[in-house]
């Protein structure tokens, strides 16, 4: 049976005992059926994993003995920047999840034209914390030893500005493929909503050097798009190069 591993941001390098909080232990011991002397691993999201044993077992309390440091290499070397138009329904959960396991290092929501969703800033807020524990969740499931950067819901024109040695942007009609770009270390991709990106921002994006590439000839659904991207990239240039 495969090990429980589980995302604990407040573990210090040194510690013995750790009492988790009240979800944690909910998981652990409800859901997943723990008890005590059972074996798990967990990760504190910035690099540190730990092998550990179950200590005391409760639903609404649990502690941990943590055994001893571990090595978990799953990591990409490519610095992998996501900028994704927001879509409604379980397509954007969809897409942060799948790219997240394939290895972004970073993800931004942007508000674009053809956006579908119109949030205030209680509901982004609230947007963005839903979308944290999908990120979570995923890297428990990947085995990722660090959460990727979840930035703000942006404007498309505030976030085309940022920096990256390399930027594309899907379209149907590209000039190139992705095969035909020499290789890089930090690739950002643009990837539109459900109704795709208007010819303004497109051209917008290529005014700010991203680079128009075609996907193959079918056309694919956003979160079908960023998974599809994202793995693309990583074959050529990330983690399946090694």
């Amino acid at each position: 049976m495969r090990i429980p591993r589980i995302y604990c941001p407040d573990i210090l390098v040194n510690q013995d005992l750790l009492e988790l909080d009240n979800m944690a232990s909910s998981h652990l011991c409800k859901v997943l059926r723990l008890t005590s002397g059972d074996s798990l691993l967990i990760f504190d999201g910035k690099g540190n994993s730990f092998t550990a044993i179950m200590e005391t077992a409760s639903h609404k309390s649990a502690t941990i003995q943590i055994t001893g440091p571990m090595e978990e290499n799953t990591e990409s070397k490519l610095i992998l920047h996501l900028g994704l138009g927001m879509s409604k329904g379980d397509h954007m959960d969809y897409a942060i999840q799948k790219a997240v396991e394939v290895g972004v290092s970073h993800i931004t929501p942007l508000i674009t034209k053809f956006s579908v969703i119109k949030l205030d800033e209680k509901r982004q807020q609230k947007k963005l914390q839903h979308w944290l524990g999908i990120i979570i969740h995923a890297c428990e499931q990947s085995g990722r030893t660090r959460l990727p950067v979840l930035n703000p819901i942006t404007p498309l024109v505030s976030w085309l500005e940022h920096d990256a040695e390399r930027k594309i942007v899907f379209v149907p009609n590209g000039a190139k493929t992705l095969a035909q770009l020499d290789r890089t270390s930090s690739v950002s991709v643009l990837i539109g909503p459900e109704g795709g990106l208007c010819l303004s921002e497109v051209n917008l994006a290529a005014n700010h050097e991203f680079k128009q590439v075609r996907l193959g000839p079918r056309t694919l659904r956003t979160e079908t798009a960023a998974a599809v991207a994202c793995g693309a990239i990583q074959t050529l240039w990330g983690d399946y190069t090694n």
